[in-house]
């Protein structure tokens, strides 16, 4: 009764003397409000930003020397043991071969076990997309590339090809709606982080303490 008396005085506030036969459709939102992130924008250096605003390590490299600076990364990290999903773009790279000529313990999916992940330093991946309006990295998961390998070990590498970059949420919800999940779908913003009652941030207690990117020119 209460709740009619309500809405009574809001409608007579309004102007209005009967109530409404149906609900009016929400209003059109301009894309321009909807959007933070405007398609013409360098989608992969607003990545670099808002990643790096995360607590991501970000860097450019082209296809020739980013093995290179891996290596390089791998070694400051004092990092031994590598795992690789089963990736045609990781494949390309050749970066198995290359890992295993530098002294790395390398190893895609298909050579290693899910109980061997846990011995491994470090999951080298590439990503399904990456989102430049929230920094993040977006892995569809599948029988060749389990959630084991970016989610098990201390570090994180994903190579990340420039066409995968879209530039919001709503462009990837788009995309998951049409493609599917498949076994799954994980959003990788930054180190794992988690906090008690207090607000005190402990980075890699449910997920790699160091999250590294490389993003191909």
């Amino acid at each position: 009764m209460q709740d009619s008396r309500v809405m009574e005085s809001v409608r007579r506030a309004l102007g209005r003397t009967t109530r409404l036969g149906t609900v009016p459709p929400p209003p059109a939102i301009p894309e321009s409000i909807a959007r933070l992130v405007n398609t013409e924008t360098g989608l992969p250096q607003l990545f670099a930003k808002n990643a790096a605003e995360l607590k991501m390590l970000v860097s450019f490299a082209s296809a020739h020397d980013v093995a290179g600076q891996l290596i390089a990364f791998l070694r400051e990290k004092k990092i031994q043991r590598v795992v690789l999903p089963v990736s045609r773009l990781l494949d390309s790279l050749d970066l198995v071969s290359e890992l295993k000529k530098a002294g790395f313990d390398a190893r895609r999916w298909d050579q290693t076990t899910l109980d061997e992940s846990y011995d491994f330093d470090c999951g080298v991946t590439d990503a399904t997309y990456a989102v430049a309006e929230t920094g993040s990295i977006v892995i569809r998961f599948t029988p060749g590339h389990p959630r084991c390998i970016s989610l098990v070990p201390m570090y994180h590498v994903a190579i990340l090809d420039p066409k995968i970059f879209l530039p919001d949420m709503l462009d990837l919800m788009g995309k998951l709606a049409k493609e599917g999940c498949a076994n799954g779908v994980c959003m990788i913003s930054g180190p794992s982080k988690t906090a008690d009652i207090e607000m005190n941030v402990v980075t890699g207690v449910h997920g790699p303490n160091v999250v590294k990117a490389f993003i191909l020119q």
